[in-house]
This record gives C-alpha cells, structure tokens and sequence, in this order.
C-alpha cells in the first residue's frame, strides 16, 4: 500500500502547484481588469480564456453589485479552500497509507 500512498501524496503536491498557478492567473486577470487593456492583445486573451469557463458560473450566481465584480474573489476563496481541504486531505490519507511520517 505505501505505493499508493506515495501516489496519493505526489498527486496532491502536484495538485497545489497546478492551485497556486490557476491562483496567480485568477489574480493577474483581476489585476489587468483595472487598466481596460486591449481585449485584442494576445496575453489578455490567454487570460480570459483560462478563467472565464470558471467564473462565468459565479457571475450568473452573483452578478456584480455596483460595478464591482466579486466572481474573482469567490474564485480565489474557492481554491484556497481546494488547497487546505482537498490536498491536506489526500496527503493525510497517503501519509496513513504509507505508514511514515514525512
């Protein structure tokens, strides 16, 4: 079993970094939305295109309340609580199954 225990452990090391990043580009897309960049340049549109499938849902939930847009935030809440929830859970289950403490 620690095979799979060493699995569950990489796994969820490997799923904060891919967090952390999608955490950074939330944050970097929220940051540009201040400055009404040009919706045709290359890098906006990468951004848009990495979170709008995630934040057009919160938007529909919670439509912006005097111009100001809370879907980023409920987004980065979302993904801190994927980090201490989801990753601390799978690397205490891949710890008990590999019998050691890292």
């Amino acid at each position: 079993m620690f095979v799979f225990g060493n699995f569950l452990i990489a796994f969820a090391k490997v799923l904060n970094i891919a967090l952390t990043l999608y955490l950074w580009v939330v944050i970097i897309r929220a940051l540009i939305s201040w400055v009404s960049p040009d919706p045709y340049n290359p890098v906006v549109v990468l951004l848009r295109q990495m979170t709008d499938p995630v934040l057009r849902p919160i938007q529909r939930a919670i439509p912006p309340t005097a111009g100001i847009d809370f879907s980023p935030i409920i987004l980065i809440m979302s993904i801190y609580f994927l980090q201490y929830f989801l990753v601390n859970t799978l690397i205490q289950i891949g710890r008990s199954l590999h019998g050691a403490v890292m």
